[in-house]
C-alpha cells in the first residue's frame, strides 16, 4: 500500500521528540510573537473559511485583527459571532497555539491602531506607508477574546 504521507514526515516529530502542551503563559508569549495567523470562520454548507492575515494580541487581552467592512471575513464572522484563530512556528522545532472565543467587538479601525498592527509586520518605514495607503473609512477592527486554547511544543522535554 502507497504511503500519502510526505517523504520527509520524520522530521515532523523524529524519535524521541515529545509533544508537550504549553503553559498559559507560554501559550499567550508565543501568541504575542510575530506570526501570520490563520483565521477561521464557520460558513453554512461549505467548509469553513480559513485565511492568512496580521493580527496584534497582549497577554491576558483581546485578539485583533484589521480588515475591510463588507469583505467575506466581515460578514461571516459577524453571522457566527466567533471565530477560530491558529499561528505556528513553520521551521523545527514545530510549536503552534490555536485559539477560539465569541468576537468581543466589530467597530471602525483606529488609524493608530492599524498602523501598529501594520508597522508590527513591516517595519516603520512600509508599515507607515501600508496604513497610509490602505486604511480607510471602510477600515474596521474585529476583537476577539481567546476562551479556548490548544498547543503544542514540539520542543519540550
Amino acid at each position: 500500500m502507497r504511503s500519502h504521507l510526505p517523504g520527509n514526515v520524520s522530521r515532523l516529530a523524529p524519535v524521541g521528540t515529545v509533544m508537550a502542551n504549553m503553559s498559559s503563559d507560554e501559550r499567550e508569549r508565543f501568541l504575542t510573537d510575530l506570526h501570520v495567523g490563520v483565521l477561521a470562520i464557520e460558513r453554512p454548507d461549505r467548509a469553513p473559511l480559513a485565511v492568512p492575515i496580521w493580527y496584534d494580541y497582549e497577554p491576558g487581552g483581546e485578539l485583533s485583527i484589521w480588515t475591510t467592512e463588507g469583505t467575506l471575513k466581515d460578514k461571516l464572522i459577524r453571522a457566527a459571532g466567533r471565530f477560530s484563530f491558529t499561528v505556528q512556528n513553520e521551521e523545527p522545532p514545530y510549536k503552534y497555539v490555536s485559539v477560539e472565543g465569541d468576537v468581543t467587538s466589530v467597530g471602525p479601525a483606529d488609524e493608530a491602531e492599524a498602523r501598529k498592527i501594520a508597522i508590527r509586520y513591516l517595519g516603520d518605514e512600509a508599515g507607515n506607508q501600508f496604513t497610509d495607503q490602505n486604511h480607510s473609512s471602510s477600515s474596521i477592527v474585529i476583537r476577539m477574546r481567546p476562551k479556548k486554547w490548544l498547543s503544542v511544543d514540539y520542543s519540550a522535554e
